[in-house]
């Protein structure tokens, strides 16, 4: 076979997992947030009470922290497809177990499927990563796109699918494909994208790989993870209930605060490509964290439905490209052993979104004032602005080669 034959059939092979990927991507992207349209269903066919359906939360960033834990394991002994194949079926088997007519099962449903998506979220990003070294920002924004189009069909997809009481046909709607995304991925042949993962075998690479967290660089790359996640999971968690006491009843017309957030935050990840034509990384930033400064500040000062929703778009179109962005700087940043040591990156995004939206709650609860919780928000971006401005200095007086 010629040099061109095997180049050929390589892209073949390539463009196959890349389509699956982003397929798997899109599933995650409503496995991750089922837990909040399923729950009102879970707790009436349960006969939950608000402290029992509450310990399905934990349940889920348990499992998402161990499953970040074992995606680097992966990672480094049979690369991140297998990574993606084990997370894809654990997914299918949590959502499976949610509708078991035990809280013993669900509970144990979700812990599986915050596994599931542990292992499944870093494996893909890192993979497509590998496959994209030389436009990497820009991959990732189309992927995270996939994920936030799941997002965005869950709502609809449960309504669909669940009764009042079970969620069993939602479970298995949403199990088969899991289940035949992660059969293809195992299936194709993995000449080509085994390759990338055999760097961690480079001796060369070893010493660049264990000096990544010894210095304070990749620590302040983490805490703008921290952050940033944080703000998207509080803006998330808590803009609906902003939005029904600020308009003093339930919000239930389509174009709500809420909706518009999310359709910006993907509609932004969809042109986010288009950015890095003509801007740079930080440059891509710093425009990202204005428009989020801005949308919070029309947030926080509004007292119609009005108002609210132009500060949620504004909101969600600046946080759009910023996760993948700062991770695609991170992988720029310490060179392609970073992908085999990014762990504590993605562990630090998860324990930010638990940590801003606890705060947020607290907060509120203490001044009995949501509007003061939304303040931590405000705060968040305060922050992202003042590590970004540090990264970018040292990226000015000390470039990386």
């Amino acid at each position: 076979m010629t040099s061109s034959n095997r180049d050929r059939q390589r892209m073949v092979k390539d463009r196959k997992l890349a389509i699956l990927l982003h397929f798997v991507f899109f599933l995650s992207g409503i496995t991750t947030i089922l837990i909040g349209q399923v729950l009102p269903i879970l707790s009436r066919g349960l006969a939950l009470n608000d402290l029992q359906a509450g310990y399905l939360f934990p349940a889920q960033f348990g499992g998402a922290i161990l499953g970040t834990l074992a995606s680097n394991w992966f990672g480094r002994l049979n690369g991140f497809v297998s990574a993606t194949v084990v997370g894809s079926s654990a997914m299918a088997l949590g959502v499976t177990a949610m509708s078991m007519n035990s809280f013993e099962g669900c509970l144990a449903g979700f812990f599986v499927n915050g596994l599931g998506v542990g292992l499944t979220l870093p494996a893909i990003n890192m993979l497509v990563l590998e496959m994209n070294p030389l436009r990497g920002a820009s991959a990732l924004s189309i992927l995270n796109f996939c994920w936030g189009l799941g997002a965005i069909v869950c709502k609809p997809f449960v309504d669909a699918t669940a009764s009042e009481q079970s969620i069993y046909v939602t479970s298995v709607f949403l199990s088969i494909p899991l289940l035949i995304g992660a059969a293809l991925i195992a299936l194709l042949p993995r000449d080509r994208a085994s390759k990338p993962l055999n760097i961690t075998n480079d001796a060369a690479s070893m010493p660049q790989a264990a000096a990544i967290w010894t210095g304070a660089l990749a620590w302040a790359v983490a805490l703008f993870n921290f952050i940033q996640v944080g703000f998207e999971s509080g803006v998330g968690g808590w803009l609906t209930t902003y939005a029904d006491r600020l308009h003093g009843a339930p919000v239930i017309n389509l174009f709500s605060p809420t909706f518009l957030y999310f359709l910006f935050f993907v509609a932004g990840r969809g042109v986010a490509p288009l950015y890095f034509r003509f801007m740079s990384e930080n440059q891509v930033l710093f425009l990202d964290i204005g428009l989020m400064l801005v949308g919070m500040l029309i947030i926080l000062a509004a007292y119609d439905l009005a108002w609210l929703s132009i500060g949620a778009a504004v909101a969600g179109l600046g946080a759009s490209s910023v996760f993948p962005t700062n991770l695609s700087r991170f992988a720029r940043t310490f060179g392609p052993a970073a992908a085999h040591r990014a762990t504590p990156l993605f562990i630090s995004g998860t324990l930010g979104g638990a940590a801003v939206t606890v705060l947020i709650g607290s907060i509120s609860n203490q001044v009995t004032d949501l509007r003061a919780g939304m303040f931590v928000l405000l705060a968040c971006v305060g922050f992202l602005g003042m590590i970004q401005i540090a990264l970018a200095i040292r990226r000015i007086h000390r470039p990386e080669p």
